[in-house]
């Protein structure tokens, strides 16, 4: 495990960990910003006007309402990455972090915008009378790149599993384990088999379970954040401030946190917020290319509301709850993850301002500290040996090993820093954490107490297996692009099986391989939509002309 996370995490540096990729995100999102004269804060009334159905004629071809596509697009985006991305940034980047998740949301509006005005203008119907859609279609159709398209397919069909399915499942059984001690394997089966009852319905049933799974879900974790939120009032201020202050320099060490540079932030901020709302990557506009409209622009319009809904009020409001309750810092009891887990030779002292120094530019990339080969003597649990044992970027403490439960005499071997614990041995002790485990610890702090959890529970599990529900219609169309309806069928008993299959695979592992799956699909998304910059420019110019009247004059 540790062999595969290493080759992904060098995949994923070269690609969606790498600054050229964080350029290109958001300098696609800013050049039709300025060139469309910033749709993103012009267009809201009249986004919101459409999804009531103001807009809507009789006749307009399509599957679903202007509603059920905004639901079923914010099905796909509001997931993991609402709960467990936003901690997982923070916990890479510190509170700076929040800001570049809420920059991405910004530009990302427009980039949605045209990614879907594009996608809808170049839909086809499919031979059982549905509509298709996505980047891939406006690749073949208008750019006659169907090489370019495939690539898109391909990458689709992969992130469906990278960024839908597999951290979904993950999180949750993660999450129901913490919660309710229930077995990952459990879990992941119940679940993998509802999953296969509703994506075989196609898109109509999609759409009706995501129409109101979305609006439910959303009550609950909003009740559940702004109590957290409120209990910790004196901290809002002061959390306000940490997102700004360190924007630019980066954030400095707090509690157990030993600090993060404006590159880690940058990177982290911008990658996780692409994660959460998915602008760019070209996942949403194969759900609008269902939504019955008789003008591409108008679903633009539409799209644009994702990331607004997405992260700058989902996720601002996880992030909140995360620096309020003051966790993100903290030092908590948990079961360390074996692609967490790093061991250095010699022992460093926490309380020692060099040693922390020396750590924090290693966890950076600043320096390299000499990782420990050997073996460990472990007595009743307790190791012995000069070495340092980081887990989850942090120096870990209190560390117990267990082996079926019980506690551990024997030896453990080391190999250039890693500690193989596959063989049923399990390292407990105190550590930061990240990801869904530590917005489910942030959610204990308030009048709720530890029934906090329950709410990050519930949550998690319609956040993230409403989804899976619209990932699994997504990879199915690049199927259908590429081999027919008929291969679909096939599609969705790989993706089911995956889901079961992820449920409990390394958590660490699952996140780096979502990284370049994201990669994958964005690239070739922004190369076309730059390309018909002109023709969308033209398009909008065409559709104010024609309905300024209606929408109350609205300026181009």
């Amino acid at each position: 495990m540790n062999k595969l996370n290493e080759i992904l995490s060098l995949v994923d540096g070269y690609i969606g960990g790498s600054q050229w990729f964080v350029f290109l995100l958001l300098g696609t999102g800013l050049f039709f910003t300025f060139y469309l004269r910033f749709p993103q804060f012009r267009y809201l009334g009249p986004a919101f006007r459409i999804v009531r159905g103001k807009f809507d004629r009789q006749g307009d071809e399509g599957d679903t309402s202007h509603f059920q596509a905004l639901t079923t697009a914010l099905s796909g985006t509001v997931g993991t990455g609402n709960i467990a991305g936003v901690a997982l940034a923070i916990h890479l980047g510190g509170p700076a972090a929040l800001f570049w998740m809420f920059a991405t949301a910004l530009v990302g509006m427009t980039t949605k915008f045209v990614e879907v005005t594009l996608s809808h203008k170049y839909r086809e119907k499919t031979a059982d009378g549905t509509m298709a859609g996505g980047p891939m279609y406006y690749m073949k159709n208008r750019l006659n790149m169907k090489w370019l398209a495939v690539i898109f397919a391909v990458a689709t069909i992969f992130s469906s599993f990278g960024t839908g399915n597999l951290p979904q499942i993950n999180s949750i059984a993660n999450s129901m384990h913490a919660t309710f001690g229930i077995d990952k394997i459990i879990t992941g089966g119940v679940l993998a088999v509802l999953l296969g009852f509703v994506i075989i319905g196609g898109i109509k049933r999609i759409a009706q379970v995501t129409s109101r799974l979305v609006p439910i879900m959303a009550v609950i974790y909003f009740v559940g954040a702004v109590a957290v939120i409120l209990f910790n009032y004196q901290n809002i201020v002061p959390s306000i401030i940490s997102v700004f202050s360190d924007v630019f320099t980066g954030t400095s060490a707090a509690g157990g946190f030993l600090g993060a540079s404006f590159a880690f932030a940058f990177n982290r901020g911008v990658n996780r917020g692409l994660f959460s709302n998915e602008a760019g990557q070209g996942s949403a506009p194969i759900a609008h290319a269902a939504a019955r409209a008789h003008e591409p622009v108008s679903e633009g319009m539409v799209a644009l509301l994702e990331p607004f809904i997405d992260t700058i009020i989902i996720c601002m409001l996880t992030g909140l709850v995360i620096l309020s309750s003051g966790v993100w810092s903290e030092k908590l009891d948990n079961q360390f993850q074996s692609a967490d887990i790093e061991v250095l030779a010699g022992r460093y002292v926490e309380s020692h301002e060099a040693d922390r120094e020396q750590l924090a530019d290693f966890l950076l990339g600043r320096t390299d500290l000499a990782r420990y080969t050997g073996g460990l003597q472990v007595t009743e649990g307790r190791i012995a040996g000069d070495v340092t044992i980081l887990h989850a970027r942090s120096l870990a403490g209190e560390i117990v090993v267990s082996k079926d439960g019980k506690p551990f005499t024997g030896m453990l071997h080391v190999v250039n820093g890693h500690l193989p614990v596959d063989d049923g041995t399990r390292l407990h002790g105190k550590s930061l954490i990240h990801s869904a485990p530590l917005t489910t610890e942030a959610f204990t702090k308030s009048w709720f107490g530890a029934s906090g959890r329950y709410i990050v529970a519930i949550g998690l599990l319609l956040f993230a297996f409403s989804t899976a529900i619209s990932w699994s219609y997504y990879g199915g169309r690049a199927v259908t692009f590429l081999f027919g309806i008929k291969g679909e069928i096939y599609y969705r008993i790989v993706y089911v099986i995956g889901f079961f299959f992820a449920s409990f695979t390394d958590t660490t592992i699952v996140w780096t391989f979502s990284g370049i799956t994201i990669a994958m699909m964005t690239i070739p998304n922004l190369i076309g939509i730059l390309m018909l910059r002109k023709e969308m420019k033209s398009e909008v110019k065409a559709f104010w002309k024609e309905y300024s009247d209606f929408f109350g004059n609205q300026k181009t």
